[in-house]
């Protein structure tokens, strides 16, 4: 009996009802144009409205028509209409995380558009290591975004993704991002902001992403310090280093149409107020094309609660002249006419903010009169929640679900010697808590609990009446189930009550007595054990790493609205898992006397400061960054690599005396066409087909405060059993094998790199010279 097609046929049937119920409704009025209707003939032949002539232009002419107080009801989120130019009110904030969410006020649920795919949370879509898994994930999300925004329920700027490092473990939005490494962030950015945003050429975008939340912000509310109060001291190396490296790749790679700036202070600037942040980096150094918007009421938190300014008018005034264009919250549209009139501001800065914000509605063809007649203007309620969307969501939580520990093996369980399974836990049969947070309504779930179902027999016991786990009374029937089962699968981990916005992890230890109901039932189970953790976070389960009666422990994150379904298909071996942590698993001990607040990613073992990071991190772990098992084995080969690399360098060659060798400034490199490329033979040793994710990392010549070791590039392959692929890496030398010193430098380092792939390892030395040619 092929079990992997009839459970396949449950979820398509179950997506077809969806699917019909969903459109079996009528069909939602088409939106009215925002600006521009063809039908005024006041406005049609204006020149703002007339699509032909370039944006800049347009822009200006609508700009010029402005008095001041409409302009300063335009830097806001909730734009008011300019009726007596035609055009319509808008709400700038929608959120696109994981799919359309309706967290923001600019996208709604109700009618024709009941839901949307949910995908699985950041965290698990990035233990995939799958770029085009991501921009496709950011395309089907842009479709479905198109298509509430034509029949009236969305926006069309998303202020999505967030890219912010996952520095410290107990972070309760560390699940919304792409985790701890700056080069992963930086590429699932750069990819889903291309999903999203469309690449069908020219500067035309489907939707405005955005990029948040710069910078260094990764603490909520922690030991009485919270977001709205704290400034990170960080040092320069460790901004340039890590914390502005997935913004730089947003920005420059990704061509994102947005960047938000942060409630907290950066040595003592509030962010949104800093023109180094805004005006001279995002929007100078990297050229941002789009506009930079407030984290909400930032502006009024850091004259409210930060007291950086003495009144409303100077915050407004610093915030504009800074960079801002956009403030999410009331306050620049009741206070910046003020500062204007108080001389604070002029209103041309006002023009230059609104002339980034007006351009990117432009862009999004707001402007261009009919809606239908547009691009994208034939997507519509039955382009949300389709068949091969809500097969895309299954698919993304496969290959984000990741096998930490498989002794036996445990797993796969079989339904021929396995006739019934225990499913046990608090997360056993949950559906909101797959979807983590800044989620919208889903297509619809498939819990564990059901997935399990559509293979074996189940027996179901929660075990805890939640996630904290608060007492015992439901320990006797778990223990229970679990003798009477042939095999035992606990669902635990943690939810919104344990982690979320504004709410950090006090410790990693699994909530209140989960750690003693596994224990119980493990020892009860005549059958093999299976942990699965749901969780955004790390989580210290060393004792179930060290208990040989718990055979395998998986990690499913956040698993989205298909989660149950793949946990299941991973358990009865129908896909072989190939996630990989992109999040170093802590012990608890990793917190002794660690502040949230320490914002240092370098160690000091002067002081006893332990690092962040894997990257500068070297103590013990539960489980390492990038760790993650398969049902088979592979084994790595480089087959072919260069051994020595000249770099060119302009002018004179500069120095630095702090590492072992010479370190060449990147900006005095030639670094246009400098890669080096490496062929890598990944065979499959194993009885099972397994996508293999192959991680390539590099170690620099001396120096204690370069990373110990550093991601600079990966790549996913499908290995047939018995089967190998050639793999072809290319790692840009300016780019990924450079460092940064204490003065925010980047440099790249002369001397041996030490490359690490898999279990392979290779030596690459770099050397300064006149022509950029590659020795083999």
């Amino acid at each position: 009996m092929d079990m992997g097609r009839i459970t396949t046929l449950s979820i398509s049937l179950s997506v077809l009802f969806f699917f019909l119920v969903l459109n079996s409704d009528h069909i939602a009025e088409a939106r009215l144009p925002f600006a521009c209707d063809p039908k005024d003939s006041t406005t049609k032949n204006l020149a703002f409205c007339k699509s032909n002539l370039p944006i800049p232009d347009r822009v200006r002419d609508f700009i010029g028509r402005l008095t001041l107080q409409e302009k300063v009801k335009l830097l806001v989120n909730g734009a008011s209409a300019v009726p007596r130019l035609g055009v319509k009110g808008y709400e700038w904030w929608s959120e696109a995380l994981h799919g359309v969410s309706d967290v923001g006020p600019g996208t709604k649920f109700g009618g024709d558009f009941r839901g949307a795919t949910s995908f699985p949370q950041v965290i698990t879509t990035a233990a995939s290591f799958n770029a085009s898994l991501w921009e496709e994930i950011g395309r089907v999300v842009s479709d479905e975004a198109r298509a509430m925004y034509n029949g009236g329920m969305a926006g069309l700027t998303f202020w999505s993704p967030n890219v912010n490092i996952f520095r410290d473990p107990r972070w309760g939005r560390g699940q919304e991002t792409p985790g701890e490494d700056p080069v992963l962030a930086g590429k699932y950015a750069a990819s889903y902001i291309r999903g999203l945003q469309g690449t069908d050429g020219g500067d035309r975008l489907k939707v405005a992403a955005c990029c948040k939340h710069y910078t260094a912000y990764d603490l909520d509310n922690w030991s009485g310090v919270d977001r709205f109060h704290f400034n990170a001291k960080v040092s320069k190396q460790d901004i340039v280093d890590t914390f502005d490296i997935p913004f730089r790749s947003c920005v420059m790679e990704g061509k994102v149409a947005s960047v938000m700036c942060s409630y907290n202070q950066v040595n003592g600037v509030p962010t949104c107020a800093d023109p180094k942040l805004l005006r001279e980096t995002i929007r100078g150094a990297w050229r941002l094309n789009g506009y930079i918007v407030s984290d909400c009421d930032s502006v009024g938190v850091f004259y409210d609660n930060q007291h950086y300014t003495s009144t409303p008018e100077e915050a407004a005034a610093d915030a504009i002249k800074a960079g801002l264009d956009l403030d999410c919250g009331p306050f620049l549209a009741i206070h910046t006419e003020n500062a204007v009139q108080k001389g604070l501001l002029k209103e041309d800065d006002i023009m230059v903010a609104l002339a980034n914000t007006v351009a990117v509605q432009m862009r999004l063809g707001m402007f261009d009169g009919e809606p239908s007649t547009q691009p994208y203007g034939n997507l519509g309620a039955k382009d949300v929640c389709t068949l091969a969307h809500q097969e895309l969501a299954l698919e993304a939580a496969r290959q984000g679900i990741v096998l930490l520990k498989n002794h036996g093996p445990s797993l796969p369980v079989s339904p021929r010697r396995h006739h019934t399974i225990a499913v046990i836990g608090p997360n056993s049969d949950v559906t909101i808590t797959m979807i983590g947070n800044y989620a919208g309504v889903a297509c619809g779930y498939t819990t564990p609990l059901q997935g399990i179902g559509r293979y074996t027999r189940t027996i179901h016991q929660q075990g805890c009446a939640n996630v904290a786990c608060a007492d015992e009374v439901f320990f006797g029937g778990a223990v229970d189930a679990a003798r009477q089962a042939d095999a035992t699968v606990l669902v635990m981990g943690l939810d919104q009550s344990i982690e979320a916005e504004f709410r950090d992890r006090a410790g990693l230890l699994l909530p209140g007595r989960q750690q003693e109901l596994v224990s119980k039932v493990a020892m009860a189970s005549r059958g093999p054990t299976i942990l699965v953790l749901m969780s955004g976070g790390p989580i210290d389960v060393s004792f179930a790493k060290n208990d040989p009666k718990i055979g395998a422990i998986v990690w499913a994150g956040y698993p989205g609205q298909a989660g149950g379904a793949a946990i299941a298909d991973i358990l009865f071996g129908m896909h072989n898992p190939g996630g990989k942590l992109p999040i170093t698993w802590y012990p608890q001990e990793y917190l002794n006397n660690l502040p949230m607040t320490a914002m240092d990613m370098r160690s000091n073992p002067s002081s006893g400061y332990p690092g962040r990071t894997y990257r500068f991190y070297k103590g013990d772990v539960v489980y390492p960054f990038g760790h993650g098992l398969s049902y088979t084995n592979f084994v790595h080969t480089i087959a072919d690599a260069p051994t020595v690399v000249s770099v060119t360098v302009h002018g004179r060659h500069h120095t630095n005396t702090t590492i072992t060798s010479q370190a060449v400034r990147v900006t005095h490199a030639k670094c246009n066409r400098l890669s080096i490329s490496f062929y890598v033979d990944v065979r499959n040793i194993g009885s099972r087909d397994g996508t293999h994710t192959l991680l390539v990392y590099s170690s620099p010549p001396g120096g204690h405060w370069a990373p110990h070791k550093q991601l600079v590039a990966f790549e996913k392959v499908y290995v047939p059993a018995k089967g190998q692929q050639r793999v072809s890496i290319k790692i840009h030398v300016c780019k990924y094998l450079s460092v940064v010193d204490r003065a925010g430098i980047r440099r790249i380092p002369m001397g041996e790199h030490a490359i690490h792939i898999g279990d392979a390892r290779h030596a690459v030395s770099l050397e300064a010279a006149t022509l950029g040619v590659i020795k083999s």
